[in-house]
């Protein structure tokens, strides 16, 4: 009847097991696309502006790529509080750099493309440009990223889980579980 057991009230881990996928790849989900919006948004600008908007902003993302993943979520969940939300919040900040630093790398290179200099030498506003023919040229790498920083964060949101700051018990989520 229970393929993978109960647990030490009788409820089917079997079950558990695959409602919580849901909720954890939900939680990841969530917080991999805040994040390839907002490192998308950021490289977009960094990249294109240049000058100290770029350094700023690039050393800001330097700084939070220089914690380890788990170590700079640890400490935005400690300073927010416990929760699910909260670890969403934490992996989409934990993201974000990769992210923005990606996008940056192409950006400085297709905005010397020729397409780019046209529609510059055409009086195309900066915004257009950005919207209209750089970003959809570096979207597919970021796209291809999301799936490599999926993994890492399904295991980051499952270890908090697992010390107690992200999904709360009774709740089948898989670091819970564990």
């Amino acid at each position: 009847d229970y393929p993978f057991g109960t647990d030490e009230i009788g409820r089917c881990i079997l079950s558990r097991t695959i409602y919580g996928a849901r909720v954890s790849i939900q939680i990841v989900f969530i917080a991999i696309v805040a994040s390839l919006i907002a490192g998308s948004l950021i490289g977009l600008i960094a990249g294109y502006v240049g000058g100290w908007v770029d350094d700023v902003l690039m050393r800001i993302m330097e700084g939070l790529l220089s914690f380890p993943m788990i170590v700079l979520a640890l400490a935005i969940i400690a300073v927010l509080g416990p929760s699910l939300m909260n670890a969403m919040i934490a992996l989409a900040i934990v993201n974000t750099p990769g992210f923005a630093r990606l996008v940056r790398g192409q950006v400085l290179s297709v905005k010397e493309m020729e397409f780019v200099q046209a529609a510059r030498a055409l009086g195309v506003s900066d915004f257009r440009i950005m919207r209209r023919h750089i970003l959809p040229s570096v979207s597919g790498n970021a796209i291809v990223y999301v799936s490599l920083r999926g993994s890492a964060a399904l295991i980051t949101e499952s270890a908090l889980s697992f010390l107690g700051l992200g999904a709360q018990p009774p709740a089948p989520e898989w670091g819970v579980m564990i």
